[in-house]
């Protein structure tokens, strides 16, 4: 009887090959994440502002959170801003680190983790494209734009350029797109990636670090709630699901150096007399059964 092999045996391989940990070729990786990140920029830009729906939803979810007790981002913003070295600094952390760091931990596992650079970068991404959703469905407006709160915009008050929403870059940023908070998202990812691969114990000291001053300085400069937190941890355990369901292992789990490419031994060419043999000895001829 013929052995013949499944019919969908193909895609099964090609499937199991995207799925294993390989080598990241550097020049696509850049490719990938400019155009991602530049499609981002343009999707969430291009998200209806929808201004009066955004103080509306900032007015509810300021309620919610009063009702809950944890209503103190004005009380943050105000104490942080009388500390002029304090806020200012915040501003420019707001400003650039979200983007430095998060480059940084994808340069440090593409150099030091190929294995896990991949799963990782899924996860981002993933929470990255689920985030656009809630820009579109949850246009907010961030504390610093309502009206009658008196909350402070510490990058006007400061002339710091501190956020592209605020100030003379206001107009190249859709402003009401704080739900869910990709600085929480983008934080939380890197410091999750940080403590569960790093070795050195001060490495991950600040993996946990970095998150958690992340969501003071989106309080005390006014830019977020704290729901907008949980909406970007939400969005990131989204980010964590899909790339554990494709990798089926979470980053740290997977190898921290791939092989280097799945080589298929080809056996060499046997003469009539070697294949007389094979043949003679009860295993049979390749594709068929005994």
């Amino acid at each position: 009887m013929v052995d013949e092999a499944p019919e969908d045996a193909p895609a099964r391989h090609r499937l199991t090959t995207l799925r294993t940990p390989r080598y990241p070729r550097i020049w696509v990786e850049i490719l990938l994440i400019a155009v991602s990140y530049w499609t981002y920029s343009l999707i969430r830009n291009a998200v209806p502002e929808q201004k009066a729906q955004a103080l509306r939803n900032a007015d509810w979810i300021w309620d919610v959170e009063r009702t809950l007790g944890i209503a103190v981002e004005q009380t943050v913003n105000h104490a942080v801003n009388s500390v002029t070295w304090l806020i200012v600094t915040m501003n420019y952390y707001y400003a650039t680190l979200h983007f430095i760091v998060t480059i940084g931990v994808l340069v440090w596992l593409y150099r030091s983790h190929p294995g896990r650079y991949a799963a990782a970068r899924l996860a981002l991404f993933a929470t990255t494209a689920v985030a656009l959703v809630g820009y579109y469905l949850y246009p907010l407006a961030p504390p610093r734009l309502m009206s009658g709160q008196n909350f402070i915009d510490t990058v006007l008050v400061h002339e710091t350029w501190g956020s592209m929403a605020s100030g003379n870059f206001k107009n190249m940023s859709n402003q009401y797109a704080a739900m869910p908070s990709m600085h929480i998202g983008w934080s939380l990812w890197c410091g999750l990636i940080i403590f569960a691969v790093a070795s050195a114990p001060w490495a991950r000291i600040l993996g946990v670090l970095y998150p958690t001053a992340t969501l003071i300085v989106i309080v005390a400069t006014a830019n977020h709630f704290w729901l907008d937190a949980v909406g970007g941890m939400i969005c990131l355990a989204f980010g964590f699901a899909l790339s554990y369901a494709w990798y089926r292992a979470l980053p740290h789990r997977l190898p921290r150096v791939p092989t280097r490419g799945l080589r298929t031994r080809t056996p060499a060419p046997q003469s009539p007399e070697g294949l007389k043999k094979t043949w003679g000895s009860g295993r049979g001829a390749p594709g068929f059964r005994n």
